[in-house]
């Protein structure tokens, strides 16, 4: 039992080595490439990393000496699934404190939106938050600045999100009305830097409770009809 005990933890000491020696190979390689990771995950792919960076999301040989960027599918089953998206839901559920909420009396579906206060569509679908809510859609927002970070419209955006009461504040803005400065702790480039490794490139961007981006404005109806589609398809995911 004892030598079972100790070759056991030699093997665990060898195996953590290993991952070690791994990242600091893709480390590496990445800042060759003037790229910085956040976080270095296990890939569904054997042999490869999952790298999370504000460039978006990278797969890495655990040697370091190729990079892929993009999304990764699973298309196994019935329908394609896209991993990476699905990876990145704990990031998004992490968020959920700073999320701007409109919830519906009666849920039944809830997306989060990556949203920008001065894009056209982002308002017309905030001037319907009471459709969507009405069809069970519980409405949550982060920010995406489309000038990016650091930029005007992030400074507006924060003090939007640091408000002391966020949904006025945020309404207020939809509705052009003038932004009250404010400031916390809250920061938005990690909003920012999240939509980018969804693959956000523009708003409003929306993601489904399973991960799905549906990219783009959809009508409350439209947008009820597809997520009632896509659940009869995924299985009531």
């Amino acid at each position: 039992m004892k030598n079972n005990l100790i070759m056991f933890t030699l093997l665990t000491a060898a195996f953590s080595g290993v991952a070690h020696a791994d990242d600091a190979a893709i480390k590496q390689s990445l800042t060759k490439l003037g790229v910085q990771s956040s976080e270095i995950l296990p890939a569904p792919v054997a042999g490869m990393k999952a790298v999370l960076t504000n460039s978006g999301v990278l797969y890495v040989t655990e040697d370091g000496k190729h990079i892929i960027q993009g999304p990764m599918y699973d298309v196994s089953g019935a329908q394609p699934v896209n991993v990476t998206t699905q990876m990145l839901l704990p990031h998004l559920n992490a968020l959920e404190k700073e999320m701007i909420v409109y919830k519906a009396p009666k849920e039944k579906y809830v997306i989060t939106v990556f949203t920008d206060i001065t894009c056209g569509y982002c308002q017309k679908l905030h001037s319907e938050m009471a459709d969507y809510n009405a069809l069970g859609i519980t409405v949550r927002y982060l920010a995406f600045p489309r000038q990016g970070v650091p930029s005007e419209v992030e400074n507006q955006m924060k003090a939007v999100w640091c408000a002391k009461d966020r949904n006025k504040a945020f309404d207020d803005a939809m509705d052009g009305k003038g932004i009250k400065p404010a400031s916390c702790d809250i920061d938005i480039a990690n909003h920012y830097a999240l939509g980018v490794q969804f693959g956000v490139n523009g708003t409003p961007a929306i993601v489904l409770s399973d991960g799905y981006l549906v990219p783009g404005y959809q009508a409350p109806a439209e947008m009820k009809a597809f997520l009632d589609k896509h659940q009869q398809a995924t299985g009531g995911k």
